[in-house]
């Protein structure tokens, strides 16, 4: 996609992106695009990170907190790992992570918040090996 053919909401899109996932995260996602999944990464960074994310509404702190809750109440563990390390730019501490999978086991079950804190356990480490700050 040109930036000249690129939406507004795009490109607002791509720097909330950037600001909350991390340029790194960002540049080996946009690598790995293809002509196939082209669409569907411009449908989410406008709509997730140009609309969502943008608005202001409430912090990324407790948008951070919404959305590893709703990952593990869905059972859509595979992205709770991202959002884990994007913790290190939202502001979402090691106990927001640990109040929202509290409210995930009595609203939504128990096995899929020990799941949850299993995934942000390991991921924690790797960032803490790393060097990167939770």
């Amino acid at each position: 996609m040109s930036k000249q053919s690129q939406s507004d909401r795009y490109i607002t899109g791509m720097k909330v992106r950037r600001k909350v996932l991390g340029d790194e995260h960002v540049d080996r996602a946009e690598a790995k695009k293809t002509a196939f999944d082209e669409p569907f990464q411009t449908l989410i960074t406008e709509a997730a990170w140009g609309n969502l994310w943008a608005s202001g509404g409430i912090s990324d702190r407790e948008r951070s907190m919404l959305t590893l809750a709703l990952l593990a109440a869905l059972g859509n563990f595979d992205e709770i790992p991202m959002h884990i390390r994007a913790t290190a730019r939202t502001g979402a501490s090691k106990t927001d992570v640990l109040e929202a999978f509290q409210h995930v086991a009595i609203y939504a079950g128990v096995p899929r918040a020990n799941h949850a804190l299993k995934l942000a356990k390991e991921t924690y480490a790797e960032m803490d090996r790393e060097g990167k700050q939770a």
